[in-house]
């Protein structure tokens, strides 16, 4: 079942989110964040674009949410999204479902753009918003520093309404 987030699903988001901020390159968060940080930024994004979570039994199994693209007024249209499973919980078509339902949200809010950005490698990935129409836009070379290493960010970007 997919819905929307809410502040008590704070502790499960960090337990998803919390994985890849401290084993993998996914994220450039170095620190793990607190329940209260997690809720925070679940209430913070609700007030004015949608969080979802995909659950089973009670038991969140992924999340997918999205955040202001730039601050400035003009880029009120575009947005970056982002999605996070349970490790056990890939492969089994939960992130499509997610991203596909969140894109679904954004079209519904008139906006007419969604990036995507992604540490790279990571093919997993790059198949999911690629499956989705997102085209790849730019690629900046070593931006991030994590686990000793220089990563790259790729953004990768669907438009609702090509013209």
């Amino acid at each position: 079942m997919i819905r929307i987030a809410n502040v008590g699903d704070a502790a499960q988001l960090c337990e998803i989110y919390n994985h890849y901020v401290l084993n993998t390159n996914v994220t450039f968060e170095e620190q793990a964040v607190t329940v209260e940080e997690m809720a925070s930024r679940v209430q913070e994004t609700l007030s004015s674009l949608p969080w979802l979570v995909v659950e089973d039994d009670s038991q969140v199994l992924g999340f997918s949410y999205a955040s202001k693209w730039k601050g400035r007024c003009a880029y009120r249209y575009s947005a970056e999204a982002t999605v996070y499973l349970r490790p056990d919980a890939t492969g089994k078509g939960l992130g499509t479902q997610l991203y596909l339902e969140l894109l679904k949200e954004l079209k519904d809010r008139s906006l007419h753009t969604v990036m995507g950005g992604i540490a790279l490698p990571n093919d997993a990935s790059v198949a999911l918003h690629e499956k989705l129409g997102f085209s790849k836009v730019a690629q900046f070379r070593q931006v991030g520093h994590k686990f000793g290493n220089w990563i790259d960010v790729g953004y990768w970007q669907l438009l609702f309404d090509p013209r």
